[in-house]
């Protein structure tokens, strides 16, 4: 038995399909932020002298290049 599917569904599918790829897009991008947020704050404890910068500041400098990923 064959079904017809009008255009709604399938536009309904496909929208669903690219708001979950946006959310999957979005985790891995935060992951990726963190874990390079985390290696910076690891070569940053080397220096003693540099244990002062916090995380603000290193997100405030990681941030540039996120931004020029997403354009």
């Amino acid at each position: 038995m064959a079904r017809y599917f009008d255009g709604s569904q399938q536009s309904s599918s496909k929208t669903r399909r690219q708001q979950e790829d946006q959310r999957r897009m979005e985790f891995r991008r935060a992951i990726e932020s963190y874990s390079e947020q985390r290696q910076l704050l690891q070569e940053i404890a080397d220096y003693p002298d540099l244990q002062s910068i916090n995380l603000w500041q290193v997100s405030a400098a990681s941030s540039p290049r996120s931004a020029q990923q997403a354009r």
